[in-house]
């Protein structure tokens, strides 16, 4: 018998492990959960473990999970959270039997993403091996010295490798479920859902702003002022000098600063704005590609289809005929 019961539903399976945590259940579960289009549930998520039966988590709390690794074979997505009593000791390919058998059943075409210290997990199956991946920033040192030949990337939220993801602590799994969200159905459904959850749909930079650092000076000036200058200037050209000065700063002192702040360069940040501005016009408007170009800051719409392919793998027209509506 079938584990999923809705065909046409895309069908994700979490799998549990003994000590893991809660929340990290819950995220994907929330997120896919509450993804709708036209009132109608987009997703179908089931929780599953090696074992069916009652798996134990990292506080007093257990759950009982219905479905084995069954689950795995019939999955679109496969989402693996972190279980911090074994992730890290993880050495590469020596995974316990029944968990490599089960890992085994996911099928080729499937997407698999990891939530946290999951991707110790991933790694140790070789599912990572060649590819760019994060963890938590905390185990970053240790990912690297058990798994040299992942691709490390320890200062983002997550990452996108093929049909593998990643992400860092367990804030991050929401940033990566809805990323996956808005890859699979549009922006507009994605933020429906970080709008109900009371989430951001997208947050700027990576977890190197979460990094544990000594405390900057006190009265050191910020770069929101900045940031929210150039959100009302999108369609114009804009030049660091110019966020430089709203911040009364010299650009090398306001790039050191943004990047503290923001955990990315203000070129990279802006170029992030100006690209999902225009997702925005594609999926919520008509207007021709060379007008959509403009209003987000590219000039031309050669420029646009120049950055939204290296970004998304996709043209412009190409993405508006899919997420359009």
């Amino acid at each position: 018998m079938s584990v999923f019961r809705h065909p046409g539903r895309h069908r994700v399976a979490v799998l549990v492990r003994h000590g893991f945590l809660p929340v990290e259940l819950g995220i994907p579960h929330r997120v896919f959960g509450s993804a709708k289009a036209g009132g109608e549930p987009l997703y179908e998520v089931a929780t599953c473990a090696v074992e069916p039966g009652v798996v134990r988590t990292d506080t007093d709390v257990t759950v009982n999970v219905a479905h084995g690794p069954e689950a795995l074979a019939e999955a679109d997505t496969v989402v693996v959270p972190s279980e911090h009593e074994s992730d890290e000791s993880w050495t590469d390919g020596r995974l316990p039997g029944p968990l490599a058998e089960a890992l085994a059943l996911i099928r080729p075409e499937a997407r698999i993403a990891s939530i946290c210290t999951g991707s110790f997990l991933l790694a140790a199956a070789g599912l990572l091996d060649g590819r760019r991946a994060t963890t938590h920033w905390d185990a970053a040192q240790r990912f690297r010295r058990l798994f040299p030949q992942v691709r490390l990337e320890p200062d983002v939220l997550y990452t996108e490798d093929g049909r593998v993801l990643t992400s860092a602590g367990v804030a991050s799994g929401f940033d990566l479920c809805l990323h996956m969200t808005r890859m699979d159905f549009g922006v507009a459904v994605a933020n429906r859902v970080a709008r109900r959850s009371v989430v951001p749909p997208h947050r700027d930079g990576g977890q190197a702003q979460y990094i544990e650092r000594p405390v900057p000076e006190t009265g050191a000036a910020a770069t929101g002022r900045a940031r929210a200058w150039a959100l009302e200037r999108l369609h114009e050209p804009l030049s660091l000098r110019q966020l430089a000065e709203c911040e009364a700063m010299s650009v090398r002192t306001f790039t050191r600063r943004f990047r503290e702040e923001v955990g990315t360069s203000p070129q990279r940040w802006l170029l992030h704005q100006r690209l999902e501005r225009a997702r925005h016009l594609l999926e919520r408007s008509d207007e021709p590609i060379d007008r959509v170009a403009a209003e987000a800051g590219f000039g031309s719409a050669a420029s646009l289809r120049m950055h939204f392919q290296a970004s998304l793998g996709v043209s412009p027209s190409a993405y508006r005929r899919t997420f359009a509506g």
